[in-house]
């Protein structure tokens, strides 16, 4: 395989994170937040509420892996709560405050934003090397942070996060995106990540050869789906890399030098 450019996954994959949207104190945090813009929203209500509006735009959305957009639930919920008290706010809050309610909502319910070991030294091994992007599921204004927090940024290009498109892996078009901008076919990159169906089975779909990162997060084996290279440990990743420029490619279900 002639190995032209890398695609990661980043929560579960580089980004060791524990994140609990359940927790009652996440809903107090926003209700107590709100009463100081001047809405009374209980905890209880407020929790019941995000969790509709989110099972709402999946099951409004067109596609067949939908991705929510968590800064829009918010706006919802302050348009039905907020119509007598959000008008005496300055323009500019009114503005911002959904992303703000989505940024407090995520440091409320993490507990946990690290790397895992070995991932920065091989990253900077791989970064000279390789054109190196990112493709994850989630929400841009929790990711973007989070990578720059955990000083991530600077290998990819681009970051592609699912919010952005409103479908999420493992439709194509989201592995799509980033291959255009690398302007690279996909038999000659490799994906990593640590999801079996939303990364591995995606990814292959695509053309892709596969790294399987088992980390404690994610799907771990799904029926009929097996990657090319599986690793225990991050720091195992360029071995795997080796592996599989000297492996043949896979096309069409068979294989050519």
């Amino acid at each position: 395989m002639d190995v032209q450019g890398l695609i990661f996954d980043l929560n579960g994959t580089l980004i060791d994170i524990l994140t609990d949207e359940g927790n009652d104190d996440v809903y107090r945090t926003l209700s107590n937040f709100l009463s100081y813009q001047g809405v009374q929203l209980p905890a209880e209500e407020l929790k019941r509420e995000f969790f509709e509006r989110c099972r709402d735009q999946r099951r409004n959305s067109p596609e067949a892996y939908p991705e929510i957009d968590v800064v829009a639930v918010f706006r919802a919920i302050l348009r039905a709560h907020g119509r007598r008290a959000l008008p005496a706010l300055p323009e500019e809050k009114r503005a911002c405050l959904p992303q703000v309610l989505a940024e407090l909502f995520r440091a409320a319910s993490r507990f946990r934003l690290e790397l895992y070991p070995g991932v920065q030294s091989v990253l900077e091994r791989l970064h000279g090397k390789y054109p190196m992007a990112a493709v994850s599921d989630g929400q841009s204004v929790w990711a973007l942070p989070e990578l720059r927090a955990v000083k991530l940024e600077r290998f990819f290009s681009p970051i592609v996060i699912s919010e952005s498109h409103g479908f999420r892996k493992p439709d194509p078009r989201l592995y799509q995106v980033a291959l255009d901008a690398m302007q690279l076919p996909p038999e000659n990159v490799i994906f990593v990540g640590n999801d079996m169906y939303r990364d591995v089975y995606g990814a292959q779909k695509m053309g892709m050869q596969t790294v399987f990162f088992r980390s404690n997060q994610g799907e771990q084996s799904r029926d009929g789906v097996e990657p090319d290279y599986i690793i225990y440990d991050f720091a195992e990743l360029p071995t795997a890399i080796d592996f599989l420029r000297k492996k043949p490619m896979r096309r069409n279900g068979g294989v050519t030098d």
